[in-house]
This record gives C-alpha cells, sequence and structure tokens, in this order.
C-alpha cells in the first residue's frame, strides 16, 4: 500500500474543492505474454484512484441482467449481492414463460430497486435492448446472472469515468473454488479458474500498454448510458451478422468493438474491491462453454483486423498481444515446430551445449504457461498440483479452437 495526495472534486471533473491523502494500492507490475514469446512490457498496473467528493456515485447507476435461468431461486444470492451496493435500479429481463417465476423472486427481495420485464424470445441482445429505453442514469452496469459482486465495487468501477474519454470500465473476475467433490469435479473447477486467470493477466497488462482488450467481459462491465442508448448502437447490436445470419452470440465483443471504432477508451479496475465472484460449468460442459469463447475470438477478432481494423491505430499493442495470437497460438503445433527448429539448427554445435539449449527452450516453454496462474497459485498453493493439467489441457484447446474455427457459422 502507498499513500498519495491527490485533489478531490467538487461535482465537476477537474474542479478542486480540497487536497486529501488518500491510502491506494501501489502500483503493481505485469506482463503481456503471446503464446510463444515472453515480451516483457514491466507494465504499472495503477488502477484509477478513488476521489473523496466522486462525480459518479451508486445512485448514476442502472444495473441490466437479461436471463433465462431455469431456476430464479438459484440467482438469488448474485441479485442480493448487487442490492447491497445500493445501485439506483436494477431491470431484469427475462423471456415471457419465464416472467411469473421472475416476478415471485424479485418480490421475494422486497426491493424498490427491482424492475422486471420480458421478451417474447430468448436473446441476449434483444433483452438488453429492451431495458436501454427505461435507463435514466448515466452509468449502465450489464451483469450475468451468476455473478457475485463485492460491497466494494461501485465506487471502484465508477472511479475511472472521472475521465470523460473512458466510455467502458471491466472487472478482475474470478471462479467459485470448488475444494469438496471428487478429483475431476475439482479439476474441471481448476480449468476454469485458470481460463479466467489468464484472462485477467492478458487484459490488464494489455490495458497498462495501450489501453486495449480483445473483449470486455459480459460478465460485469459499466458503460456510460448514453452509448447504450445510441439509436446507432443499438441497431447495430440488434442486426449483427455473420455470414448472412443475426448472431446472438458475441454480444460484449460487439460492445468492446463499437467503443474502439467510435474512440471511446476502456479501462479494467484490477483491485479486490472491484473483483466478481462468477462460475462456469465443473464438469465435461466446460468444453462447451470454451468452443463458444473460441467461436467468439475467431469471429470478433476477424472483424476487428480486416474489416473494422480501427484495432491497427489505436490499439497496436493489444493487437499483437490479443487479436494476432488467435490465428498463432496453436500451441500443439508451434512448440514442437519451435523445438524441431531448434534442434535441428543447433545439429553443428557440441553436445553439451545442444541439449542446454533445448533444456532453456522447454524451461521457457514451461515458464510461459505458468506465468499467468501465478496469482491463482499464490491464493491458493496447493493449487500447484493441477498446473500439468492445465498445461495439457493448454494443448488440447487447440484443438478446440480449430473446431471452432470450422464452426463459425453456429451464431
Amino acid at each position: 500500500m502507498g499513500t498519495l495526495r491527490i485533489t478531490a472534486t467538487s461535482g465537476m471533473p477537474g474542479t478542486i474543492h480540497k487536497i486529501k491523502t488518500v491510502i491506494v494500492p501501489k502500483p503493481r507490475h505485469r506482463f503481456a505474454l503471446p503464446d510463444g514469446e515472453l515480451a516483457f512490457g514491466n507494465v504499472n498496473l495503477a488502477d484509477s484512484i478513488l476521489h473523496a467528493v466522486p462525480y459518479y456515485t451508486a445512485d448514476d447507476v442502472t444495473v441490466v441482467i437479461p436471463t433465462i435461468h431455469e431456476n430464479f431461486h438459484e440467482i438469488r444470492p448474485s441479485l442480493e449481492s448487487i442490492l447491497a451496493t445500493q445501485p439506483h435500479e436494477l431491470i431484469i429481463i427475462t423471456t415471457a414463460d419465464k416472467l411469473d417465476d421472475l416476478l415471485r423472486v424479485s418480490k421475494a427481495l422486497s426491493s424498490p430497486r427491482i424492475r422486471v420485464f420480458c421478451t417474447q424470445y430468448a436473446n441476449k441482445r434483444i433483452q438488453v435492448c429492451k431495458a436501454l429505453p427505461k435507463i435514466t442514469t448515466r452509468i449502465t452496469i450489464l451483469a450475468d446472472d451468476d455473478v457475485t459482486w463485492p460491497s466494494t465495487i461501485l465506487p471502484w468501477i465508477l472511479a475511472p469515468f472521472e475521465d470523460t474519454k473512458i466510455g467502458g470500465v471491466g472487472t478482475c473476475q474470478r471462479v467459485k473454488r470448488v475444494r469438496e467433490g471428487g478429483l475431476g469435479l475439482r479439476v474441471w473447477n481448476w480449468l476454469g479458474a485458470a481460463y479466467i486467470e489468464r484472462r485477467n493477466f492478458e487484459i490488464s497488462a494489455t490495458h497498462n500498454m495501450d489501453g486495449g482488450t480483445s473483449c470486455m467481459s459480459g460478465r460485469t462491465g459499466a458503460y456510460r448510458s448514453e452509448i447504450l442508448q445510441d439509436y446507432e448502437f443499438r441497431e447495430g447490436f440488434m442486426k449483427e451478422e455473420w455470414r448472412g445470419k443475426i448472431l446472438k452470440a458475441d454480444d460484449d465483443n460487439f460492445v468492446s468493438r463499437w467503443l474502439v471504432s467510435h474512440q471511446w477508451k476502456t479501462w479494467i479496475q484490477y483491485e479486490p474491491e472491484c473483483e466478481v465472484e462468477t462460475t462456469l460449468e465443473n464438469n465435461i460442459k466446460f468444453l462447451f462453454q470454451c468452443l463458444r469463447w473460441a467461436r467468439s475470438n475467431w469471429r470478433s477478432n476477424w472483424t476487428s483486423l480486416i474489416k473494422e481494423r480501427y484495432v491497427w491505430k489505436q490499439q497496436l499493442w493489444c493487437t499483437y498481444a490479443l487479436h494476432i495470437a488467435t490465428f498463432t497460438s496453436l500451441a500443439f503445433v508451434f512448440d514442437f515446430l519451435i523445438l524441431a527448429a531448434l534442434w535441428r539448427g543447433t545439429e553443428c554445435w557440441n553436445p553439451v551445449y545442444r541439449k542446454f539449449a533445448l533444456y532453456a527452450q522447454l524451461a521457457f516453454l514451461g515458464i510461459s504457461k505458468v506465468v499467468k496462474l501465478l496469482g491463482l497459485i499464490r491464493r491458493y498453493p496447493s493449487d500447484v498440483v493441477y498446473v500439468p493439467v492445465s498445461i495439457l489441457f493448454g494443448y488440447f484447446h487447440g484443438l478446440i479452437k480449430i473446431y471452432a474455427g470450422l464452426t463459425l457459422y453456429k451464431v
């Protein structure tokens, strides 16, 4: 922790009201790690600090949750955690056939902050657009129905909006850990936790390099309401197509690309106070989640790089480290090609030095697959036993990516 002197605002950004000493976390170092190459960025991860008199407060926030959950009682803890932060309003949108069940749960929560609406079809984009015209606050938070918020989230997620050029703010995420049950259950849970941990690592690093990310996660993200309520945004959001078919998936990717194409900056708050907990499948269904995410990455990164092309000028490092990596990070192919090329290229070396070079390359590849997980292992040291599983899954995930690339028509 470190002590910083900051200026407090008195209603409008930049208006000096008084000087106050505030304790904020020290900057931390992060690395941007594309597959196959360790790019040391010496990134100072300094999150946006809290102003003594913030311009935006919880009363400026509307939370929107589209849901088609089979059992709304199961999402009650998530809703309670969100309501505990006292946003101006929580809007929940479901389908017509589930409306009565959702109304019963919302009534049981006994909160005047909740409003419930329905759409005819189960489509996240349609459900979100149903809520947007009803929002009266300056900030809108889009959230999934399975996230649990810390009580401290709103001041932290709102702080970056003091910069008038910030259009969207993302959060740090963690997977709810499972410590009981069979080995298979705990391994699946670890794979999900590792997946999210790697994503946290990557986007926090690229954000500090050039403010870029491939996708602002839809699990919890805050945006200026004026952006989401814009007619052109809503039309594009509802009617986005892929190969002539209306896209139902990839909604968070669309929002992320829209911010870039309209010159809005984004930020990721990487602090425990802004850390949301989520759940992933703890069984073989996790593979299908990975497949959906892989398809989204193919489609969105292709759109960013080839069709829209804004990232080439605005987020060059992120373009290299994340967008292009979608098309090159097939570890089960490139790792072995690298080793084969090294062995072939050193055939005239002294055998001792040749083996040393091979072992050094193997060590480097191993480190590159573990460094993104150090935060997770530091929190749960006993999880180090799952690292080999994570490495093997990384190779298998390459096959998932290839299959996803061949089935992009599934929208």
